[in-house]
């Protein structure tokens, strides 16, 4: 285990320079099962003057089961060398397969039992605060890539979360 648990307020929240480039496996369950999707957007900052993490899940993801569950989640960022395993979790889906397996990821546990990755160079265990379906009508719809559009799967469903562990290399 190379991974160490840091205070929440030692973080550094601007995770803008992990999406597109290594992004993170968004993974909920607990040690009866869980999920794990390869998420390539998502913010970190402070709400109510806490530390949060917002991911957006799609209805029809596997993973979604999980998140309405469960009262956490995690996000792991992997090293940038791992593209193999982010592309695999990302074109993959956990009713078909175990991914984690099949990766051989190292599963470990943090708050509420909420699964994440010994592989990881930083998690977040994520709280459940806040959850909330996009509304597409308040916003500049025109200006979101047609990939995400409503008519190409469910509205995603957004998941603010309080941090309340991390941890990094």
């Amino acid at each position: 285990m190379n991974l160490h648990r840091i205070e929440t307020n030692a973080l550094d929240l601007n995770l803008t320079h992990f999406w597109g480039r290594q992004n993170a496996l968004l993974t909920a369950g607990d040690r009866t099962g869980c999920n794990t999707m390869t998420i390539g957007w998502g913010q970190a900052g402070r709400l109510w003057n806490l530390p949060v993490c917002t991911v957006y899940v799609r209805p029809e993801r596997y993973t979604y089961q999980f998140l309405e569950a469960q009262d956490y989640f995690t996000l792991s960022v992997l090293p940038e060398k791992e593209k193999k395993i982010m592309g695999y979790c990302g074109a993959k889906s956990g009713r078909d397969v175990d991914k984690i397996a099949a990766c051989g990821l190292t599963v470990r546990y943090g708050a509420g039992d909420a699964p994440f990755f010994d592989e990881a160079e930083l998690v977040l265990v994520c709280q459940k605060m806040y959850v909330q379906d996009l509304n597409l009508s308040g916003g500049l719809s025109d200006a979101i890539p047609p990939f995400y559009a409503p008519d190409q799967g469910g509205v995603h469903r957004a998941y603010t979360g309080l941090i309340v562990e991390a941890y990094t290399r």
